[in-house]
């Protein structure tokens, strides 16, 4: 069985930021949840697929804030291992984080240490401390239904 470094490098990339669907279909990526995440470093975009009988179907496409230079997202394979409500210091709070790979999270964008009020919603851009940042209500939606074990790809 392959590992995780194995897999991401035996993938096409060719189609990853033109056409995502054709991207994990054509490279017939596995997922025995029957879930699939995916993260466009380039184009700022998470997608959520479905496995429907022999095929990927996208069931989500949103638009998220990535690494910025200086604290750069990690690439590669990864899969879901854990979730925490929220995380932050004293100046903030990122809510409904979900966990692909040691401290990198796909959460929420950013709210006072309260939790209350939004302190830094700019989004779609290259402004991110290495996690993946998303609407409230779309890393809600992983944070409760995405499982342990579904499959991340990040490039």
């Amino acid at each position: 069985m392959k590992n995780s470094v194995e897999i991401y490098n035996s993938l096409d990339f060719k189609n990853f930021n033109i056409d995502m669907l054709k991207f994990v279909n054509e490279n017939n990526i596995k997922s025995y949840i029957g879930y699939l995440i995916t993260t466009s470093l380039k184009t700022k975009y998470t997608y959520i697929f479905k496995r429907d009988g022999g095929k990927w179907e996208q069931i989500c496409k949103w638009k998220c804030t990535v690494e910025k230079k200086t604290t750069p997202t990690i690439k590669g394979y990864f899969y879901i291992t854990g979730r925490k409500t929220y995380f932050g210091a004293t100046q903030y709070r990122a809510k409904y984080a979900t966990r692909f790979i040691g401290r990198y999270y796909y959460h929420s964008i950013l709210y006072d240490s309260t939790g209350k009020y939004v302190i830094d919603s700019r989004f779609g851009m290259e402004i991110s401390h290495e996690c993946i940042r998303l609407l409230t209500q779309n890393a809600k939606w992983i944070y409760d239904n995405i499982p342990n074990s579904t499959p991340v790809i990040i490039a």
